[in-house]
C-alpha cells in the first residue's frame, strides 16, 4: 500500500477489481479552499487505455509489484517469442499478443525489458530507438533528393516504414520503436 502522496511516474497501481494501471503523470493540487487532491493520468498496463483519475490527497492506494528484467530475444517458436533472462539464463515464452508492436523491431540478440506481475508477463518494452538493416527499398530517382520526399522500405524484421529517398537496400538505419519513424543512418 502507498499513499497518493507517494505517487511517481512508472508506479503501477492495482485499482478497480485488480486491474493494473501505470502512473503516466501526476500533479498535486492545493486549491484555495477545500481539500488537496492529486490529479493523475493512468495507463492500463494490459490494454494501453489512458484515463484521467483524481484522488483525494493522502488516500491509500494499492501498488502492484512489477518485476522488470532485461532479457534477450532468442528465437520464434510458432506464435511465441522466446526470451532469455540475462542473469539466470532461464527461457521465457511470450505470446505474440503480449509482445504487440515490439514484434516489428525484434531480431535475435536484441535486448528488451520484460515486465511481469505474479508470474504473468504484462508487456515487453524496447529501447526508444533500435538499429536495423533495410532489407528492401526502391532506388531513389535522381533529382528527387532535393524535395525531402520519402519512400517505403522493408526492414530486416519484415516491418515497413518510410525512409528518405537516399536510403538504399542493405543500409543500417536507426528507427524509433514508439512511432516507426526513421531517425537517421548508422555510421559503420
Amino acid at each position: 500500500m502507498a499513499s497518493t502522496n507517494d505517487l511517481k511516474n512508472g508506479l503501477v497501481l492495482k485499482l478497480e477489481g485488480g486491474q493494473l494501471w501505470s502512473v503516466v503523470e501526476f500533479q498535486h493540487v492545493k486549491p484555495g479552499k477545500g481539500p488537496a487532491f492529486v490529479r493523475t493520468k493512468l495507463k492500463n498496463v494490459l490494454s494501453g487505455k489512458v484515463v484521467d483519475k483524481t484522488f483525494n490527497a493522502g488516500v491509500k492506494v494499492e501498488t502492484a509489484t512489477v518485476d522488470k528484467r532485461d532479457m534477450q530475444f532468442s528465437y520464434m517458436d510458432g506464435d511465441y517469442f522466446v526470451f532469455m533472462d540475462m542473469e539466470t539464463y532461464d527461457q521465457l515464452m511470450i505470446d505474440r499478443k503480449v509482445v504487440g508492436d515490439a514484434a516489428n523491431f525484434l531480431i535475435e540478440g536484441f535486448e528488451a525489458t520484460v515486465a511481469q506481475h505474479e508470474g504473468e508477463v504484462l508487456f515487453v518494452e524496447l529501447p526508444a530507438a533500435v538499429e536495423l538493416t533495410v532489407a528492401e527499398t526502391e532506388p531513389g530517382v535522381q533529382g528527387d533528393r532535393s524535395t525531402g520526399g520519402t519512400k517505403p522500405a522493408t526492414l530486416e524484421t519484415g516491418h515497413q516504414i518510410q525512409v528518405p529517398l537516399f536510403i538504399t537496400t542493405g543500409e543500417k538505419i536507426k528507427v524509433d520503436t514508439r512511432t516507426s519513424d526513421y531517425l537517421g543512418r548508422v555510421n559503420s
